[in-house]
């Protein structure tokens, strides 16, 4: 008693204690691992984004400040010998199919490949979805801290620069900071990058948890594909994908420490918790197995005790 039980993937049956009954309170509650509920799933993801849209859109433009910080971003990778955000735009913007391909691939991955990830754990990883997904919630909000603190410009917003705005160039739909959905979105939001800290969350969810080998490499080409679109498409510096990688190492470090594991380490899968509180052990019924047997040391004889005689 006292105790419930949780099945992984390889049929395992390890116990793991009750909250209900050690008195761990709801942390501990919270921290077992459990089946996640699709609807309160999908209203907690929709609530979230709807709120980080919100916050993001609802931090000071700051206009000036994020284009003086532009350069000196600018500055600081020319210093490093590594500003070569403006050869990649101008060498792939000559090439019409793949500039435009890159332009959807921006639009749209970004909220197509995250979600399906989600859904994949959800599907065929329930025990490990929770842990994975506070990593992605924790990585974006504290993005929403970098937007705050440090308005910054893209590339193709920066003034004597010669940056192609590649949306609007080649009138593609797109890019939630160009054309007609520009007045949607905080332009100045460039730092950190999410574009890099989802698609390297997917990316290494992927890895750590795809059996097969050739989805194992294509979580780990996605968000290298990510980097090149996001500076291909003067969107972002390759700092910024930085301070992107930062944020999900902060999401990763929440994780952990609610969680006392990454979630490569949770249970695959997992049955409710069922704790027998009271009316003694559960009976042996159609296919279920009876208590296990008592060790012959510790049965109580009940018959009469045989000596053996000289």
């Amino acid at each position: 008693m006292g105790e419930a039980t949780v099945k992984s993937l390889e049929g395992r049956t390890a116990a793991t204690p009750s909250p209900m009954l050690d008195g761990g309170g709801v942390r501990a509650r919270l921290r077992a691992p459990r089946r996640p509920r699709i609807w309160f799933e999908i209203l907690l993801i929709g609530v979230s984004y709807w709120t980080y849209s919100l916050i993001r859109n609802a931090v000071p433009e700051q206009k000036a400040q994020a284009l003086k910080n532009a350069d000196w971003i600018w500055d600081a990778e020319k210093s490093l010998g590594l500003a070569f955000e403006q050869t990649v735009n101008h060498a792939v913007n000559s090439v019409t199919w793949l500039i435009v391909s890159m332009n959807y691939y921006y639009a749209t991955l970004h909220f197509i490949v995250t979600i399906g990830v989600l859904v994949w754990l959800y599907r065929w990883q329930p025990g490990r979805y929770a842990a994975a997904r506070t990593v992605l919630f924790a990585t974006t909000g504290v993005a929403l801290v970098g937007y705050y603190l440090y308005p910054l410009a893209p590339p193709r917003l920066m003034n004597g620069q010669s940056f192609v705005d590649t949306v609007l160039v080649h009138q593609t739909w797109g890019s939630m900071a160009s054309g007609d959905l520009k007045h949607m979105s905080n332009q100045y939001a460039a730092m950190p990058s999410m574009h890099i800290g989802w698609s390297l969350w997917c990316g290494l969810i992927i890895f750590a948890l795809a059996s097969a080998p050739w989805a194992r490499i294509l979580g780990l080409l996605y968000p290298a594909a990510t980097l090149v679109v996001i500076v291909a498409t003067a969107n972002h510096f390759w700092l910024d994908a930085v301070g992107g990688m930062i944020c999900l190492a902060f999401g990763f470090t929440v994780s952990y420490l609610w969680y006392g594991s990454l979630p490569q380490g949770r249970p695959t899968l997992v049955e409710p918790a069922v704790a027998v509180v009271r009316g003694g052990p559960e009976k042996a019924g159609p296919g279920k197995a009876g208590p296990p047997p008592e060790p012959e040391a510790d049965r109580e004889h009940t018959g009469p005790k045989v000596t053996s005689g000289t």
